[in-house]
C-alpha cells in the first residue's frame, strides 16, 4: 500500500512537472505566481479578522461598563487602545488615535498590492506564452516542421493553451478572493474611523453611547 502511494505522488509530480514542461519558459514566474498568490492571500485572510459582530457602539460600551473580553480581531483590539487613550484624559486624542491606529492601518493593507499586482500579471504571462506559441507555430508552418515532438504546431498550440490556461487559474480564484479581502478591509477600516470619532465625541461626565 505505501508503495502504491509513492507511485502515485511520484507520478503526480512528474504529471505537474510534465503540464509545467509542456508551457515553456513562461511557466516558472507563473508557478511563482501562485505561491506569492496564495501566501499574500493565506496572510490576509488570516489578519483581516474584525473580531466580533457587534456594532463598534455595542463594543464601546461594553469596554466603558467593564465587560472586558479578549481580544479576538482587529476591531476588538481597536476598541481597547482607543477606551485607554480616552481614559487618559490627555489632549489631542484625535492625533493620539491616528497614532497609535496607523499600526493597524497598515496591518490590514499589508499584501493587499501584492494580490493586485499577481492577479494582474498572471493573465498578461499567460497572453506572453500564447503569443510565443503561436509564433512558434507560424514558424513550423514556414519550415514545414508540421508535427515534431518538441516543436512544430502541436508544440506551439500547446504551449498558447497551457499557458492561457495556467495563466486563468492563477488569476480567477486570485480575483475572487481579492474582492472578499477587499471588502473585509473596507469594513474594518471605516470600523476603525468610527471608533475615533466615537471616541473624540463622547464626554467623559456622561460616558454612554445609544446604540
Amino acid at each position: 500500500m505505501i508503495g502504491d502511494r509513492v507511485n502515485d505522488v511520484g507520478s503526480a509530480i512528474g504529471a505537474v512537472g510534465e503540464y509545467l514542461g509542456d508551457g515553456g519558459y513562461v511557466m516558472p514566474p507563473l508557478l511563482l505566481c501562485v505561491l506569492v498568490l496564495w501566501f499574500a492571500i493565506g496572510w490576509r485572510w488570516s489578519t483581516l479578522k474584525r473580531g466580533t459582530a457587534k456594532s463598534v457602539r455595542v463594543l464601546i460600551n461594553n469596554a466603558l461598563r467593564g465587560k472586558e473580553r479578549s481580544a479576538r480581531g482587529i476591531v476588538d483590539s481597536a476598541v481597547a487602545t482607543g477606551i485607554a487613550l480616552w481614559q487618559e484624559r490627555r489632549p489631542y486624542l484625535r492625533e493620539r488615535l491616528d497614532e497609535a491606529y496607523l499600526v493597524y492601518e497598515s496591518e490590514i493593507k499589508r499584501y493587499a498590492t501584492t494580490v493586485s499586482t499577481v492577479v494582474t500579471v498572471a493573465p498578461l504571462l499567460g497572453l506572453l506564452g500564447t503569443v510565443t506559441g503561436m509564433i512558434e507555430t507560424f514558424n513550423s508552418l514556414g519550415d514545414m516542421t508540421l508535427f515534431s515532438q518538441t516543436g512544430g504546431i502541436a508544440g506551439g498550440i500547446a504551449i498558447a493553451l497551457f499557458t492561457t490556461q495556467m495563466g486563468l487559474v492563477v488569476a480567477v480564484p486570485g480575483y475572487i478572493l481579492k474582492s472578499l479581502l477587499d471588502r473585509r478591509q473596507h469594513q474594518i477600516q471605516h470600523d476603525l474611523a468610527q471608533i475615533k470619532d466615537i471616541l473624540c465625541s463622547l464626554a467623559h461626565e456622561r460616558p454612554e453611547i445609544h446604540a
